[in-house]
């Protein structure tokens, strides 16, 4: 008897696009290398800076905000020698980690001594937060319901294994950009302009794909412009900011020099760096604006390994070396800033998700993770015990030795 011929998933669908006639989506033509800082979206000058740039456009906008801030406490009657301590909050990714960050923001403002922040930066999921804890405690119920009631289908929609070959992602981000938009509104959008009015920076952290450089987006700059197109873009950046690479679809965006148009493609800021609090060529002394300044650092994850049995596959075994060049990158960023802080005399207060959190996850996006790593945030936060002052492991090895040293 013949044996009947056997074809691979991968052949099959291969052969049905072939026969359904697919084709790579399109886009439009990428920026010019030579001309990658001349491309403007929305003809807004200050709308976005490389954060690998030149600091010089960087520094004269946060000239700009401690004037606008200075102007503001002289208008009710404050004095600004000395200006009043500055405090900067720092968001990272870690997709629906983001439920940690939001529990400690709403367990810290139950404790009265939240500050508001001159500077609020966030990556991936934490450019989700960002805009939230930007505005205040006010917008902590919103946060809360987000990360407590969020399930897979407000995130994104599977697509078929033929995404891998003649598609832009695994995924279908459609409902996540839904999702964003009934809460990233125009009243949201109004207000954060308001603020950057007041000297407050909101800034969010995308990658450019086409040039493989990270991107720093001035949000305040952005809404306080005007255009009647800028509360799009400032969905579409953090859409952009949390488009996984591969997984998630990237997000197009339209930019011109002069008259010609040109199309970026952009994804999750955590392709380069999954925290920022500011560039390390930035010299906060430069501004010689002679305050105290603190920063607050939250890491939706854990920062010590996790431990699991690893089957002998192809494709588990990429996915756990993904997973585990992401957990060192997100060490590394957290050990960046630290020492970028302790260089600029910046207080550094750092709170992640410790080894003592043990809720098994169900899969991604599972509601009853979500909540229990919630409430383990808040409870942190409400019990003083979110903040350390050094990244875990830093100091280890020298205290031991010092230690061991006879006397």
């Amino acid at each position: 008897m013949a044996t009947k011929p056997r074809f691979s998933p991968v052949v099959l669908a291969i052969a049905l696009c072939i026969v359904a006639g697919c084709a790579i989506p399109a886009r439009g033509p990428a920026v010019p290398s030579s001309n990658a800082e001349r491309a403007l979206p929305l003809g807004i000058s200050n709308a976005r800076f490389f954060a690998d740039g030149d600091p010089a456009a960087m520094l004269a906008e946060a000239a700009l905000a401690l004037e606008r801030e200075r102007a503001v406490l002289r208008a009710a009657g404050r004095s600004t020698k000395p200006m009043p301590p500055a405090s900067f909050l720092a968001v990272s990714g870690g997709a629906d980690n983001g439920a940690f960050g939001t529990g400690l923001l709403n367990g810290w403002t139950a404790t009265g001594s939240r500050p508001q922040f001159s500077i609020v930066t966030g990556v991936s999921t934490g450019a989700l937060i960002a805009p939230f804890a930007f505005l205040g405690p006010d917008h902590d119920a919103a946060l809360r319901d987000i990360y407590t009631t969020i399930g897979p289908d407000q995130v994104f929609s599977r697509r078929g294994l033929i995404a891998a070959l003649f598609d832009d992602g695994m995924a279908d981000t459609g409902p996540l950009a839904r999702t964003i938009a009934r809460y990233a509104d125009q009243a949201m959008f109004d207000a954060i302009a308001r603020e950057y009015q007041k000297g407050r920076l909101l800034l969010i952290g995308t990658t450019d794909l086409d040039a493989q450089r990270p991107v720093i987006w001035n949000i305040g700059a952005i809404a306080a412009s005007r255009h009647p197109k800028s509360l799009g873009l400032f969905r579409k950046i953090l859409l952009a900011s949390a488009s996984i690479p591969g997984a998630f679809q990237p997000v197009l965006l339209d930019v011109e020099i002069g008259d010609a148009r040109f199309q970026e493609m952009h994804v999750d800021g955590g392709a380069i760096a999954q925290l920022f609090l500011y560039p390390a060529s930035i010299d906060p002394a430069a501004l010689s604006a002679d305050r105290a300044q603190t920063a607050y650092i939250i890491r939706n994850a854990r920062l010590d390994p996790e431990q699991a049995e690893i089957e002998r596959r192809t494709i588990t075994i990429a996915g756990r070396a993904i997973a585990t060049m992401l957990a060192a990158s997100g060490y590394n960023d957290v050990m960046r800033v630290y020492f970028v802080t302790k260089r600029d005399g910046v207080d550094y207060n750092l709170a992640y998700i410790g080894a003592d959190f043990k809720t098994p996850r169900g899969g991604l996006f599972d509601q009853a993770y979500m909540r229990a790593l919630f409430d383990y945030g808040y409870r942190q936060a409400v019990a003083g015990q979110a903040w350390h002052k050094t990244p875990p492991g830093l100091h280890t090895t020298r205290a031991r030795q010092q230690a061991a040293m006879p006397n």
